[in-house]
């Protein structure tokens, strides 16, 4: 906690586990009103502080709580139109028999802090089977969306190296991200099957949307904030409130091990702890025990103390060189050696270094390793 500002201590403290002992004893006159609002703003938890602060006692800001009330009454509407929105294509996937699991939106809201207003949410995500991929393009194409061309690839391997397509209504200001995976590979993730054989049913909507299991919810909460640096705080209040929730901690362990991320379930469970005040029982010890999760915990404050963002690119180049440090730091053994090995397969840089016919693409395996010298050399 060395060297962090006061603004972004006293955000610990309110979003935090014992956030009401913690707001009884804060002086929040003394802090920068902007810094704190913009702390706010990127951390995505202006939701939870308004309510927060609104309910309590405390001598607060007026100017602070109505700039929050604003964000807090926008971000309802917003949440009440991606929950319609996701009530749509619900219905619309199930009338072509494509079974979809909505990942997060108003219904992590609805199930972790019991109120689709308390948690933000920038698109609809969902997640289908690969091999309903196409008919799901055209579903959403023909609903007046459009598809975001971003995704380069030579001999498929966008369906293991990406995971999700976008797609943008510019008109309505809606994005919907379609997903026929949980991460980015390469990496070992649960089937479609085995995330649907556990799946709940939120009650948000009158239409049936179904989402994550809690367990595998926390898997997938655990594993998306790790990949992220958890530079938004937001993510980390998703697993203070989830791992409050009735888990099923030896179930869990057992999908954390068969993925590879009991490491990542550490770090983000140490992160908690230490920011958020998470108590952790003793079913979580063999998650957090030994050196490992507390120094991946160290190696995230550096995105939180710096209110780094990560979607916003090109990144500065030391943080570039740190993300890409901490992200191989994360990976398990088996995830280190499967990635080193996921080198050797042709990128689509190597096709626009030098152009084949796709008949024989094949050839990009034996030429990577040249075409790699050749564009060092050429830069």
């Amino acid at each position: 906690m060395e060297g962090i500002s006061k603004e972004l201590e006293f955000l610990f403290q309110l979003i935090g586990t014992d956030w009401r002992s913690n707001l009884e004893r804060m002086e929040l006159g003394e802090i920068d009103e902007e810094h704190f609002l913009e702390l706010a703003r990127h951390h995505r938890v202006y939701p939870i502080l308004y309510h927060r602060l609104k309910s309590s006692s405390a001598q607060t800001s007026v100017s602070v709580l109505r700039r929050l009330e604003q964000k807090y009454q926008f971000n309802t509407f917003e949440m009440l139109r991606q929950s319609g929105l996701m009530e749509r294509f619900a219905r619309i996937f199930n009338e072509h028999n494509i079974r979809v699991l909505f990942l997060k939106g108003p219904i992590l809201g609805a199930d972790l802090y019991g109120d689709i207003s308390l948690r933000t949410s920038g698109d609809v995500d969902l997640l289908i089977e690969v091999q309903h991929l196409e008919k799901a393009e055209q579903l959403l194409i023909d609903a007046g969306y459009e598809k975001d061309e971003y995704i380069k690839t030579v001999l498929n391997d966008w369906k293991w190296r990406h995971h999700h397509l976008t797609f943008f209504d510019e008109s309505k200001k809606s994005k919907i991200e379609v997903h026929w995976r949980l991460h980015p590979g390469p990496t070992k993730e649960p089937s479609f099957g085995e995330l649907w054989k556990r799946k709940r049913k939120s009650e948000i909507t009158k239409y049936p949307l179904y989402f994550l299991g809690r367990e595998h919810l926390f898997y997938f909460l655990v594993t998306h904030g790790a990949r992220h640096g958890w530079s938004r705080l937001r993510w980390l209040m998703d697993i203070e409130r989830l791992a409050q929730q009735d888990l099923d901690w030896i179930e869990l362990q057992v999908i954390l091990r068969k993925y590879w991320s009991e490491d990542v379930a550490g770090q983000a469970l140490v992160l908690a702890n230490k920011h958020l005040g998470l108590p952790l029982g003793h079913q979580m010890e063999p998650l957090v025990h030994g050196q490992r999760p507390k120094q991946l915990a160290k190696g995230a404050f550096y995105y939180m103390k710096q209110m780094i963002n990560l979607h916003t690119e090109p990144l500065p180049e030391d943080v570039s060189t740190y993300h890409k440090q901490h992200m191989f730091a994360l990976m398990s053994t088996q995830q280190k050696l499967l990635f080193m090995l996921s080198c050797l397969y042709p990128y689509p840089e190597d096709a626009e270094t030098l152009p084949l016919p796709k008949p024989i693409h094949f050839l990009y395996f034996p030429l990577r390793p040249l075409l790699c010298v050749y564009r060092r050399i050429k830069v």
